[in-house]
């Protein structure tokens, strides 16, 4: 192990040092004389390198996937412009010795690639030179300046666009950090090659000024100093010239089309000659090419045995593009394998949807997108106004069919336990009875399943009569939809969980980000989950979570439990809560308790502190008698009130009174802001013995309802 250690120890110091030793490399091909066989590797490393470097960039799906292009092109470049000063010095310095003074490479490019005349290689690479300066590096020299500034121009764009998606919640933190580099490596990447494509017209510009001091010099030194003739001079060391100036120009010409690949590339899933390949595949424009070509063929005077060969293979083009594209629209999708009966999967044990709704055979039309799928239009608006309603985003309502449940019979279940279960029929409406009936219809006698009215299942013919009978009338889908709807609000807090808490907290670091780093310091988030739980519990919304950080983040300090934390928390928050009873400009309905039972249920309180009931059996049943002749008139007319008591005996009243009354709100007297108009709609004010020990037994062991 320790001698796999040392090795990789070993590599990742040798590839570090390989840079360096590189740029000292090309250096010392500058100014230390080198013998022509280190001239030759050279020249084929050279050219090795700049094929590498453009089938990499032919490779790449987007120009970031080579987005070290620009620093690689500069040192190419340098490496063609060090071995340009070696080779000069070879030809200057032995260049009348012979043709194979400066290397071989030199040597077969200046004979074999212009054929043995001079002046013929000459114009090959003025010819190459303008390829390469005028078309080439000033095409990718004007597109790396025009990419570079319409990429600056967009990064504010894209940066608020990815802040928009990470606040909607459609990215994840990490991932919008990752997009935010993207962006900015984008910018980096279009910044460096607008600066490099200047490299490549500088090494073109610099590969004709070696041509002419290589020309020029070599001509003075070989006459003056080695006594050859003008014409021996010329034939050798222009020959010298031109070889050392292709053999260096022709990888300058791949690193140009490299850059001009990289810089017109774009973003796409395959690569160049993929992405051309899928853009040339359309049969019809093969089809068009080889009519076009055949009847340029068929005028006289134009050489038809080429262009009607080239007709005929056009059209075989198209043609067998047709037929593999038909092949494939045929061929059926391949089959899933079947599924192993002897593996039991998590799927089959546990399912992930907190919300259910299970729907008899008969109801499936109501989820048929052929027929409009109503109910699932009316689910999804249930949840839209339900997160807005509660403050945190409501999981998504799986709807599925069952067999095991009657035809008109559906089920809602919220966290594996069913809340509501009832029938309806599809092709019938439910006429509720309001209260103010004329005539009395023709029906099927029901309870509505939501409020527990009497109500009718009626023809869908007989709707206007019992509109104008006085009944409301709702189609069957809405019968579940508001089922559904009541169900969803009353489980609240059995769908809210740990990473719902951690959703807030994300929303709230968006925009208070102090005030979620204070939170998430002073509490643990299964701490803040609880509390939100608890909140949800008695119907509170979490809608401002801002206020009820602020509220958390300054009772901190005092180190309160839970159940006393929760008290606190709804004090500093009790203006939102008296605004989800009443609106704003309207007095808070209050039923409140006489000053005798109020004593009393504090002393229960202060008798069993911490206790889930304090209060005793026989006294818990007086209780919720009186409180139910005081509310139920209330509840029967719809009005909207808040059960007040003392902030010491408010939650265990508020658990005792949910139980029966779940739609009633109890508020301690701390929670009513100052400026609160109230008003007193009742009073719970007779007298409740307190049992004795014995008559609270004797009271437990009688029959009774809850």
């Amino acid at each position: 192990m320790i001698a796999g250690l040392n090795a990789r120890g070993l590599m990742r110091v040798v590839g570090g040092a390989a840079l360096p030793a590189a740029m000292l490399i090309l250096v010392a091909l500058m100014v230390i004389p080198v013998s022509p066989i280190i001239l030759d590797i050279s020249f084929v490393a050279n050219i090795m390198i700049s094929l590498l470097v453009l089938m990499v960039a032919l490779q790449a799906s987007k120009p970031l996937d080579f987005s070290a292009f620009p620093t690689v092109l500069l040192l190419a470049t340098l490496f063609r412009l060090s071995l340009n000063v070696a080779s000069t010095r070879v030809v200057l310095v032995h260049g009348h010795e012979g043709t194979a003074a400066a290397g071989h490479v030199i040597e077969a490019f200046g004979q074999v690639l212009i054929g043995g005349d001079y002046v013929v290689g000459l114009f090959v690479f003025f010819v190459l030179m303008i390829i390469n300066l005028v078309v080439i590096t000033k095409g990718a020299g004007r597109v790396s300046e025009v990419s570079a500034r319409f990429t600056l121009d967009a990064l504010p764009g894209k940066q608020m666009a990815i802040d928009a998606d990470l606040n909607a919640g459609l990215l994840t933190p990490e991932e919008a950090k990752a997009r935010r580099v993207e962006v900015a490596t984008e910018a980096d990447f279009y910044g460096s090659m607008d600066g490099a494509s200047k490299f490549v017209k500088g090494d073109a510009v610099a590969g004709l000024l070696i041509l002419f001091v290589n020309i020029v010099g070599g001509l003075i030194l070989g006459m003056f100093s080695h006594g050859l003739s003008f014409s021996d001079a010329g034939s050798t060391y222009v020959t010298l010239a031109i070889g050392d100036a292709l053999v260096a120009q022709i990888p300058a010409l791949l690193l140009s089309i490299a850059a001009a690949a990289i810089v017109t590339r774009v973003a796409s899933p395959h690569n160049l000659s993929g992405q051309i390949g899928s853009q040339f595949a359309s049969p019809h424009v093969w089809f068009a090419v080889a009519g076009v070509l055949f009847i340029l063929g068929i005028v006289p005077a134009m050489p038809q045995m080429l262009i009607l060969p080239a007709a005929a293979i056009a059209g075989g083009i198209g043609w067998q593009l047709r037929k593999t594209a038909a092949a494939a629209e045929a061929a059926p999708p391949p089959a899933a394998p079947a599924p192993d009966p002897h593996l039991i999967e998590w799927a089959d044990v546990s399912d992930a949807s907190p919300c259910q709704l299970e729907i008899g055979y008969a109801l499936v039309a109501l989820v048929d997108e052929r027929k409009g799928a109503p109910l699932m239009t009316r689910i999804t608006g249930i949840r839209r106004q339900l997160s807005k309603e509660l403050g945190f985003v409501v999981p998504a309502v799986k709807v599925a069919d069952d067999l095991s449940l009657p035809g008109n019979v559906y089920r809602i279940s919220i966290a594996g336990v069913i809340v509501g279960e009832d029938e309806v029929f599809p092709n019938e409406m439910l006429a509720l009875d309001s209260g103010d009936i004329v005539t009395k219809v023709t029906g099927r006698a029901c309870k509505d399943p939501t409020f527990g009215l009497d109500a009718l299942w009626i023809a869908k013919s007989a709707q206007n009569d019992a509109i104008a009978a006085g009944y409301t009338v709702v189609d069957p889908a809405t019968v579940v939809a508001t089922h559904l709807n009541n169900s969803i609000v009353a489980s609240a807090t059995e769908l809210f969980g740990i990473d719902d808490a951690q959703a807030l907290i994300d929303t709230l670091k968006t925009h208070y980000p102090q005030l979620a780093q204070s939170l998430v310091q002073g509490y643990p988030l299964p701490r803040v989950a609880a509390l939100c739980k608890a909140m949800l519990i008695e119907r509170v919304p979490l809608r401002d979570v801002r206020k009820i950080a602020e509220a958390m983040v300054s009772l901190g300090s005092q180190q309160l439990g839970d159940a006393d934390l929760v008290e606190a928390v709804r004090q500093r928050i009790g203006a939102l809560i008296v605004q989800t009873i009443v609106p704003s400009r309207m007095p808070l309905p209050v039923v409140t308790f006489s000053p005798e039972i109020e004593v009393l249920l504090n002393q229960a309180v202060r008798a069993n502190p911490g206790a889930e009931w304090p209060f005793e059996h026989g006294m818990a049943m007086k209780i919720v008698e009186q409180i139910g002749d005081a509310v139920e008139p209330l509840l029967l007319s719809t009005r909207s009130f808040a059960l007040v008591a003392s902030p010491l005996c408010r939650s265990a009243l508020s658990r005792l009174v949910r139980a029966t009354f779940p739609d009633v709100a109890v508020i301690s007297y701390l929670e009513i802001p100052a400026n609160k108009a109230t008003e007193i709609v009742a009073t719970i004010g007779a007298e409740i013995p307190r049992l004795t020990s014995a008559q609270d037994a004797q009271m437990k062991d009688e029959p009774h309802e809850n």
